[in-house]
Order: structure tokens, then sequence, then C-alpha cells
């Protein structure tokens, strides 16, 4: 009773709940996981492409879009993905995809040119596009500034890469026989080549910038001369023809060379960019620069024909200057014409200098001012030569003449005048011209009249002698009363001969006979 009694507690009362829905509906599950994998893939292919760069070509040639690639070291690192004409429609610019993680490569000073079959100097390259197509090459740069837009050089770089070796410049009036990629010599060893050249912007000088690889650059002093060194040379010496060339490859292309002067203290290497001045041959590298140069000016009155600017001055042999300007000077007064030759003449080389103590400018001048006139007085003239005969080429030569004309310095003019005097040939022709004066004083005309007169008298005579011959031929004929005396004559001879044969046979039997007498037998 006592489990009835007791009382159950409290149930909660039940209550009845909605059924929960989601919100999205399976058949959307799809979609977003395609727009998920595609948009993963998306983000994927983003970050695998690599950057796009631009670059600018005079023209499309050899290029194709889609297949034309870009190449460093032989490796591609781009494609040309399109190929279009610039706004301007002078050029033509190619859209490049470059691979991944070129970013750091693509700087200021990168450089891109397009590779094809190329002769140029000593090199032969590009022959590897004539079956696989021309592609584009790349240099990379040291910059740290990036860049997307190139413009691609007209001509391929020599010198790719870090090559240990370094840059010079060098200074000419002409270009000469090089170009791109012509050898450089340092004692006959290929030891650089030439990596660009162009004209200055005034147009009187070229500007050439040449590649010495390591070690062969520390050779290079500031003191170093660069020389063209193409073809052959060829001097006349006291030991008979000299050739020297540099190698057969220079003598077909061209070619440059240098070496340093071993007199006075060894300098250090040259610095990269250092500039020179490249001369036309060997002698003229080395040839002593002007020291104190004294200008005059030669008044000729011959042709000056065979005569250049850059031809020697000569003393004896010993070139103290050379010819500076060639010009023709009129002279109003004489109405007559002049050929004008300015000469740079080196005092030292000369041998005008100062002895003694130190002296100063003006007294250094006056004092070579005064050794001139001695040596003017003394019979010093210049004088137009020939050098060469076959060539014609002539040069100014000084010389002592003391049957010269007397000649005073004006020191006053500027250039100052110097004394001349004509050249062998030029005497040669007024000998000539004198003779042929001296010729035509002879007369002639009455030297032939006489002549014709003696001619007539002698022509006279011969015919006299003719006669007198015809005579005696009729008088020693056949049938001349002269030829029957010769004839008996030499009968009566040969019977005089046979009787004294006889006497001398007798005589010979009987000797006794020439005291004796002749026997009465032999009578």
């Amino acid at each position: 009773m006592a489990d009835r009694d007791t009382v159950l507690p409290d149930l909660p009362e039940s209550k009845r709940l909605a059924k929960k829905r989601t919100r999205i509906s399976l058949v959307w599950v799809v979609p977003i996981v395609a727009a998920v994998i595609g948009a993963w893939v998306a983000v994927v292919t983003i970050l695998s492409r690599g950057p796009t760069i631009t670059i600018v070509l005079s023209t499309a040639e050899g290029l194709e879009a889609g297949k034309t690639k870009v190449r460093h070291n032989g490796i591609d690192v781009g494609t040309v993905s399109a190929i279009r004409l610039a706004d301007d429609r002078k050029r033509v610019i190619a859209t490049v995809a470059m691979v991944p993680k070129t970013e750091d490569l693509l700087v200021e000073d990168t450089r891109f040119w397009v590779v094809s079959p190329r002769i140029s100097g000593a090199s032969v390259t590009g022959l590897g596009t004539l079956l696989s197509g021309a592609y584009i090459g790349m240099d990379l740069g040291k910059s740290k500034e990036r860049r997307r837009e190139f413009e691609v050089l007209a001509v391929p770089p020599v010198i790719t890469g870090d090559i240990p070796g370094r840059f010079f410049v060098l200074k000419s009036p002409d270009l000469g026989s090089i170009d791109y990629g012509t050898p450089v010599y340092f004692r006959r060893l290929q030891v650089g080549q030439i990596s660009s050249y162009q004209l200055d912007k005034d147009g009187r000088s070229v500007t050439v910038r040449v590649f010495v690889n390591a070690p062969y650059d520390q050779f290079v002093s500031p003191d170093t001369r660069f020389w063209h060194a193409s073809g052959i040379d060829m001097s006349l010496t006291a030991s008979g023809v000299s050739l020297k060339t540099e190698s057969v490859l220079s003598v077909l292309i061209g070619g440059l060379a240098f070496e340093t002067p071993a007199i006075g203290p060894a300098l250090p290497p040259a610095a990269a960019e250092t500039v020179f001045q490249l001369y036309a041959n060997r002698i003229e590298a080395f040839r002593p620069p002007a020291r104190q140069p004294q200008t005059y000016a030669l008044a000729f009155s011959q042709s000056v024909r065979g005569l250049t600017v850059g031809a020697p001055v000569d003393f004896r042999g010993i070139e103290v200057g050379q010819v500076e300007d060639i010009r023709a000077e009129a002279d109003p007064k004489t109405s007559t014409f002049a050929i004008l030759v300015t000469v740079s003449v080196d005092g030292l080389r000369f041998g005008v200098r100062a002895l003694g103590p130190a002296m100063g400018k003006e007294e250094l001048a006056a004092a070579r001012r005064k050794l001139i006139d001695n040596l003017v007085a003394r019979g010093l003239r210049a004088q137009l030569r020939t050098g060469s005969l076959v060539t014609g080429a002539m040069y100014v030569a000084l010389d002592f003449f003391p049957d010269a004309p007397k000649f005073t310095v004006d020191w006053s003019q500027q250039p100052v005048r110097f004394a001349t005097v004509p050249s062998s040939i030029e005497d040669l022709q007024a000998n000539l011209a004198g003779i042929a004066k001296k010729l035509d004083e002879v007369p002639f005309k009455e030297i032939g009249e006489d002549l014709r007169k003696t001619l007539a008298e002698l022509d006279r005579s011969l015919a006299s002698a003719r006669r007198t011959l015809d005579h005696v031929d009729a008088s020693v004929g056949p049938d001349g009363g002269l030829n029957q005396e010769l004839t008996n004559t030499i009968r009566e001879l040969g019977q005089a001969a046979r009787n004294l044969r006889s006497l001398t046979d007798y005589l010979e039997r009987h000797p006794e006979s020439l005291i004796r007498g002749k026997s009465e037998e032999a009578k």
C-alpha cells in the first residue's frame, strides 16, 4: 500500500519540434567544387607563369609568334607570343612570355639581339639557325633597376657574359679595315677583339671599343700604343727587304696590335674604359711626340705634286718634323703664285736645345732665333725632294747650300718664312731649258744650205772619178794593150824562173863548177 501511496514526479510536457532543412542543396556541391578547383588551377597557373616583356625590333624577319625562342647560354628562357606593328609603323613590337623566376634577369642593362647566320671579322656565328630558325639572344645585365620594355641591338655583341678582361676605348680618324670581332694582338698573340665602333657626333673621328682578355689586360698601361696591324708592312733597309705582319688572319681581315714602350719606368695597368689614340702603323705609334715644335712657312714656285700633309721634314736622313698644310698663295703686287707649305719642326730633334743654366721663355726663344739666323747665314735652306721614284712621293729636306742667295729671316711674320732653294729636278729642267735655248740659236738653215753645196761638189767629184775608173777598166780589159804587155811579161818571167831552176839543179849536182867552170860533158 505504501508503494501505491508514493507520489511520482511530474513528467515534462512533450512538444512537437519542426524538422530542420539545409539551406544548400546537394545539387550545388558539384559546381562549387568545380569552381574551387578551377580557381586553384588559375592561381597556380598565374603563379607559375613568368613575366611578360616587349622587345622593339626594326624588322620581324625570321621571327614567328609561338615558335621563336629567347635563349640565354643555350637555354630557352622565353617564347615570342605575339608580333605586331608599332604605332609609328616603322618598327615591330614582339611580346615575349618569359619562363618563371626570370624577374631578376630583366634589368636596365639586359641586352637582346636576333641571332641569325652572320660573318663579321674573324667570327662566324648563327650557323645553327640555318636549320632551327632565328632566335633572340639574351645577355644578363648587372643593374638593380627592373625593366619590361627593351630595344633589340642592331648588331650582336661580341663579348657576352662575365668573361674576365677589360674594355678600352680607341680614337681614330678613320675605321680602316677593322670590323666587329677583328682580332687584337699582343706580341703576335691574339688577346682580344673589337666589340663595337661608332662615328663621333662631330663626324671627325671614330670611337672603337676593344676587349682585352685576362690576364693580357694587365699589359695595357697608360703609355701603351695601339696601331693598325692590317696587311703586310714592307720596308727596305740596308739589311735588305723586311716584311712584317701579325698573322695570316690579319692580312686577310685586318687587326689591331698594342705594345708598351720599354723606355721609362713601368706604369700600373690602365683602368677600364681608358681612352687611347689608334695610330696608322707601328712606326707612327712609336714616333716621339714633338716636344718643342716650331712652325715655318716655305714658299715654292715649283709643282708640289706628290707632297702630302704628314710628309716628313728631313735633315740629312733624320726626320725632324712634318708637313702640316699645303695651299696656294697669290702675290697681288707681282701677280704671281707660290705654293705655301707649312711645316712643324721639332727643335730638340733638330739639335736646337738650350745649354747652360735654365733659361726663361723669352731668353730661350731669342737664343733659338739667333741660332736659326746663323744656320741660315751658313746656307741652311729647305728643298723639295723625291722620296720614291715608284710612287712619286715627295718630302721636305733641310740642308746646307753655301752658294744659295742670301736670305734674312723675318721673325715678325706668322708663321715665319724660311728660305728655300729649287729642287734638283727644277735645276735640271732649267739646264735643259738653257740647252734648248742655245740650240735655238744655232743657224741650222745656213748649215743646211752649205751642206747641200758641199754634197753637190762631192757628187761632181765622184762623177769624175767614175769616168777615170771607166778609162782604167778599158785599158786593162781582155782586149786592151796593157793586158797583152802584161801577158808577155808574165811569160818571160816564167821562162827565167825555169832557167834559174835548171841552174840550181846543176849546181847541186856539180858544186865544183863554181870554181872550175862547166865541164866539157856538161857543155
